[in-house]
């Protein structure tokens, strides 16, 4: 379906039912199919929506309007356009800061904010020559290539999903592309941090090269008190696809704790205790499954 915000057409999908719904924002670089792995291990339960945030995917691309709070009030409207009474904000990289952006206001309806591998309040600490060299990282399938090998995924994506990542990438229109690089990602919002009002979970993969788990602790869990913060093994930053089964699970948990249906997030994921001890035990999983594999001879 297509909503409009602010004069842009904004294509969205959603799925499911019930409450609270899932909202997610994808990465600069992805689209609504970032998420489709995560999606689909939650549609049974949850209400999603994603959609594909201005300048990406099958959204409209003005030439200007890149700020953190032009995507904060898309998203917003989106959420007004489907009378979303109860939602979940789930915020990738880019996402994850816009997402932050739009908790600080303290929307009506926001249950809870689940941070993957975010982009941190505070801007992004790279020499201007480096964030104009990322400007060209998404100009063809080489270099996108490139860059989840080096940057994004060290680790590897399947080629179906590396197929995605280049589509996704390439489609991006020029403003939208150089936007965050050169100028939203150096937008500061940690004043706002303080107004964030809901629970909150970090996910972070153990390997990422983009926002490290050591810059999350410092630049956005110390300004959280009461946040989660879960690290999974063997994996960098685009955790909706290296690890989505591990994700899903989180949020599931995440969600149903919202409801104070704490046994029940526990059974579904297969562990007792508290949330801490659910992720514990997914994150112990995945260690194995990494240890065994490279353990096998060549």
């Amino acid at each position: 379906m297509i909503v409009n915000a602010q004069g842009i057409d904004l294509y969205v999908e959603q799925q499911g039912s019930g409450a609270p719904a899932f909202v997610f924002l994808h990465y600069w670089g992805g689209s609504t199919r970032t998420w489709d792995h995560v999606v689909d291990l939650l549609t049974s339960d949850f209400r999603t929506v994603a959609f594909d945030q201005r300048g990406w995917g099958r959204s409209g691309a003005p030439a200007t309007g890149y700020a953190l709070e032009d995507l904060a009030d898309d998203a917003q409207r989106v959420i007004a356009a489907l009378d979303l009474e109860r939602y979940i904000l789930v915020g990738h990289s880019m996402g994850g800061k816009v997402a932050q952006l739009i908790a600080s206001r303290q929307p009506e309806g926001l249950a809870g904010l689940a941070l993957v591998a975010p982009a941190p309040p505070s801007a992004m600490q790279l020499p201007l020559a480096v964030r104009q060299g990322m400007v060209q990282a998404y100009d063809s399938a080489e270099s996108i290539t490139a860059t989840v090998e080096q940057v994004l995924a060290p680790d590897g994506l399947s080629p179906e999903d590396l197929d995605t990542v280049i589509a996704d990438s390439m489609a991006g229109a020029t403003p939208a592309r150089a936007a965050w690089p050169l100028a939203t990602s150096q937008q500061d919002i940690t004043a706002a941090m303080p107004a964030i009002a809901v629970p909150v979970i970090i996910i972070s993969g153990q390997n990422d090269r983009v926002d490290p788990p050591v810059v999350l602790r410092r630049e956005l869990l110390a300004r959280l008190p009461g946040a989660r913060m879960i690290e999974l093994p063997g994996v960098g930053h685009l955790l909706p696809l290296e690890a989505p089964e591990e994700v899903a699970e989180l949020l599931r948990a995440f969600a149903l704790s919202l409801h104070g249906e704490e046994a029940e997030a526990l059974r579904c994921a297969l562990c007792g205790g508290t949330l801490m001890a659910v992720a514990q035990k997914r994150i112990e999983e995945r260690a194995a499954r990494i240890a065994a594999k490279a353990a096998k001879p060549k």
